[in-house]
């Protein structure tokens, strides 16, 4: 049987990490979980080290500090790579991505697809608990990224996926430094851009339950920019760190 695992970056999550490693457990049994932890100052990073003491199929990575989300998951995939998962996922902790998706995820990436994305903005998606603002953001976001850079993919900034083992070793994961929305923007392009397959299941997104978001308006900007260092990148037809 192929292996298969869940990374989950954390930064002051104690109060939904629990939770979360259950519901991952009881929708995916066989999965494993890897928790990156930024030194999270709640403790979480100390927490999932007594949940990892009495549960065989969790891992936690730690980190000195706040690095970004980018980074963490950079950090997860190659941890992933070294232990020979063939199936690699990502995914919030604050259960806005509703871990009764990851079999549907899971099962279309065994039927071919190298990347599979929860998407709120395909047919049977959407979003709970956002206000009108928050939507014209993130609609917004994704219709602005995939109309400059020129993919079909309808959300471009969504961060609940499944990556095929080879797919992540042909990334040169080492050139990714982008956070936040630009992490996730860039990781699609970069699949498009070397002809792998990328399929979109249909996922609602429910606002979290509890804590604080970590969307800050350094983050925004860099997605923002990041499009368009992407699609020069692109016109140019050069291989390159877009760092």
């Amino acid at each position: 049987m192929e292996r298969v695992l869940v990374i989950v970056p954390t930064y002051n999550e104690r109060e939904n990490l629990p939770a979360l490693v259950r519901a991952v457990h009881d929708h995916l049994p066989e999965a494993d979980l890897l928790v990156v932890d930024d030194n999270s100052p709640d403790g979480t990073g100390q927490m999932a080290d007594e949940l990892a003491a009495t549960d065989g199929k969790l891992s936690v990575l730690h980190r000195a500090g706040k690095q970004g989300l980018g980074t963490a998951y950079v950090a997860g995939f190659k941890w992933a790579l070294e232990r020979d998962y063939a199936f690699i996922f990502e995914m919030d902790c604050d259960f806005s991505h509703d871990p009764q998706y990851l079999p549907q995820l899971l099962a279309r990436a065994r039927s071919g697809a190298d990347l599979v994305l929860g998407s709120r903005y395909v047919d049977g998606g959407g979003t709970v608990n956002w206000g009108p603002v928050r939507k014209f953001i993130s609609r917004g976001g994704s219709f602005y990224a995939r109309t400059i850079l020129g993919i079909g993919v309808r959300d471009v900034t969504g961060g609940f996926k499944c990556f095929r083992r080879h797919l992540l070793e042909a990334l040169d994961l080492d050139s990714v430094s982008a956070q936040g929305y630009g992490f996730q923007i860039e990781m699609t392009f970069r699949t498009i851009k070397q002809g792998f397959r990328v399929e979109e299941v249909p996922i609602v997104f429910v606002d979290r339950r509890v804590g604080q978001s970590k969307m800050s308006k350094k983050i925004f900007l860099e997605a923002l920019t990041l499009v368009w260092k992407l699609r020069l990148a692109r016109a140019g037809g050069v291989a390159r760190s877009l760092a």
